[in-house]
């Protein structure tokens, strides 16, 4: 049902049994996928792709242009995949010309307050916390799991299946299967609940605990600590992306133990 006290473009594309609820904007150039509920007072701004079978609360605004002082109205996009759920008041705004696109991957929780800067890139599952902050440029993989008030620095990526404590700021990236807390934010344990929530046996996560083991307990430096999971650990998937992750690693990682 769409209300008719709804504002939408005639151009805006809608898919069938969408719901739009009162007082609710949408703008030229935006397309909403079948199933998906729209609260009332949401805004969603040119350029917004949103899949199928999401639920959008009140008060969300939806592809608004970035707050970047170099952004000159190149064209862009905001994409938001199947069954995701953007709580009351969270903002996404689309990209720039650095990646064109702001995407949520599927089946996303952004819970109440959430701000998701241009050019960030989400994978599937990603669940953040009331009043987190992501800012401009960063990636955060699959499963991974951000608590409430987390300020993450613009440019920082956080490996699938990390957790984030609650209140932390994020100014390095995060490796993937971790649990990182404290301050300055640090290594502390791997994300076991999570990894076996998520089907790996003991075997797997005695392994990834085995990695960072050498990575952040032994004192080891990056390097070194490389040099000897690469010796010492048997090679698998997991050894592989997190070796990558870090090597990939722009701004350095978080810290081991303190």
């Amino acid at each position: 049902m769409i209300s008719k006290l709804a504002n939408i473009d005639a151009s805006a594309i809608i898919g069938e049994q969408v719901k739009i609820a009162s007082f609710s904007t949408i703008y030229n150039d935006v397309e909403i996928g079948d199933g998906t509920d729209i609260g009332p007072n949401v805004t969603i701004y040119p350029g917004a792709r949103i899949g199928k079978n999401c639920k959008i609360f009140p008060g969300a605004v939806i592809s608004a242009i970035p707050q970047d002082l170099k952004f000159n109205g190149e064209y862009s996009t905001t994409e938001i995949g199947d069954g995701t759920v953007i709580r009351e008041g969270v903002t996404i705004h689309r990209g720039t010309v650095d990646r064109n696109k702001t995407v949520i991957g599927k089946n996303c929780l952004l819970m109440c307050y959430v701000h998701i800067g241009h050019d960030c890139l989400l994978g599937d599952n990603v669940v953040i916390a009331n009043t987190s902050n992501i800012a401009g440029h960063c990636t955060i993989d699959d499963h991974a799991i951000i608590e409430g008030m987390v300020g993450v620095q613009q440019f920082v990526n956080i490996g699938a299946h990390a957790f984030i404590a609650g209140m932390s700021r994020v100014r390095k990236d995060v490796p993937p299967y971790i649990r990182v807390a404290r301050e300055p934010l640090s290594y502390a344990g791997v994300n076991s609940i999570g990894l076996r929530r998520r089907g790996l046996d003991d075997e797997a996560i005695k392994e990834i605990e085995s990695i960072y083991r050498i990575l952040f307990v032994m004192n080891n430096s990056i390097s070194k600590g490389i040099e000897q999971i690469e010796e010492e650990i048997r090679d698998s998937k997991h050894k592989k992306e997190v070796i990558e992750f870090i090597q990939k690693s722009d701004k350095g990682i978080i810290k081991g133990l303190i």
